[in-house]
């Protein structure tokens, strides 16, 4: 059954090795080893997730061939691993695969804003969560919740306030002019606009998700 326009049985390879990785197992869909692969595979995390848990459970002869072949001989994987990522077309959909569309929203999730190179769009997701549980008046760099995020994100707490006083801009209760519009604003609004209206446990359980990638 395919998975994704993008895949490749060769792929198998590197998820195994991911795989195998210590603490050995399945690894958080979120963890940024997995987000990596998935930025250089071009194909989003919920898929190699699924996948990931298709090689735990063998679930075909070829995963059980992979399994016996790389299992029990890391040094063969890591050896072949290299030799895949060196073959021309590894990782280059658009050169590799001409014509095929994919969407790429979450490429664009992770990786730095142009405004900001210290902050990624899926960072202002975690803001955003952390925006509905505070009110302005506690959106400072004191409050123990900001400081908190920063410190998990690396990143200032003043700059995760900035993110908040712009997400101000775009919450339609607030009614606030743009007048101390930021950088932030446009990306701010298309993460507003993806979330910010819909159901705040979703968001909540996606930012507890994301979480993952900094542990």
């Amino acid at each position: 059954m395919a998975t994704h326009p993008l895949w490749s049985d060769d792929y198998w390879l590197p998820l195994l090795q991911l795989y195998l990785k210590k603490p050995e197992g399945m690894k958080p869909m979120y963890s940024r080893a997995l987000v990596n692969l998935s930025l250089e595979l071009h194909i989003p995390p919920r898929t190699l997730y699924g996948q990931l848990f298709r090689l735990r459970q063998r679930a075909t002869p070829v995963l059980n061939l992979i399994w016996d072949t790389y299992g029990e001989n890391p040094r063969r994987l890591n050896r072949d691993v290299k030799k895949l990522r060196s073959m021309k077309g590894f990782g280059q959909p658009r050169e590799f695969y001409d014509g095929v569309k994919t969407n790429e929203t979450f490429e664009h999730d992770f990786l730095p804003l142009e405004c900001c190179h210290e902050l990624r769009p899926f960072m202002l997701v975690m803001i955003l969560d952390l925006y509905f549980r505070l009110t302005p008046v506690t959106m400072t760099a004191e409050t123990p919740e900001v400081r908190e995020l920063a410190k998990r994100m690396g990143i200032k707490p003043k700059t995760v306030v900035e993110a908040m006083e712009t997400f101000q801009l775009c919450d339609p209760y607030l009614n606030r002019d743009g007048l101390m519009a930021s950088p932030l604003l446009p990306s701010c609004q298309e993460i507003w606009n993806r979330y910010g209206n819909g159901n705040p446990e979703k968001l909540s359980a996606l930012a507890a998700q994301l979480r993952e990638y900094f542990d």
